[in-house]
């Protein structure tokens, strides 16, 4: 039997390990700004970035670069859990990478949401939410943002 030598065992083991690094961590996702003031989750190969309303809710679907999905002939629900109080909210299409929608629920700091969204042609994707957890987010350098505005330009 053959070992491996160790240029070809580090190589494989750096590769394995930076398959695991592609996916943002909550904290990760937290600390950058959501371009519509919601919160961030990774789904699969998407973000869903949820944003609460008076009796709203609503879900906007990007790919992993922050490009936008079509949500046309998506599915998908809310389940809306606030201490022992669990509601579910049906979301339907409502624009170019948005679902929506509308149910009694109670907003709480405590709450959490689970969003399930199964966009056309994908598997079922989940994402868990903590909306209105208070998150103490590094100060933004306004170097660094002013810059980062150049290159996105």
């Amino acid at each position: 039997m053959k070992m491996l030598s160790y240029p070809y065992l580090t190589l494989i083991l750096g590769l394995l390990w930076s398959f695991n690094s592609v996916a943002h961590t909550d904290e990760y996702l937290d600390s950058q700004p959501a371009p519509h003031g919601g919160q961030i989750r990774m789904a699969g190969t998407f973000h869903f970035e949820l944003v609460l309303g008076e009796k709203q809710l609503t879900v906007y679907v990007t790919d992993h670069a922050s490009k936008s999905f079509a949500t046309e002939g998506a599915t998908g629900n809310v389940m809306v859990l606030v201490g022992k109080t669990k509601t579910t909210v049906e979301l339907k299409p409502a624009g170019d990478n948005i679902l929506k929608g509308e149910g009694e629920f109670t907003s709480a700091p405590a709450m959490k949401v689970v969003v399930s969204i199964t966009l056309a042609g994908q598997e079922q994707q989940q994402a868990r939410f903590t909306p209105l957890e208070k998150k103490d987010l590094p100060a933004v350098d306004q170097g660094s943002a002013a810059e980062h505005s150049q290159h996105s330009k």
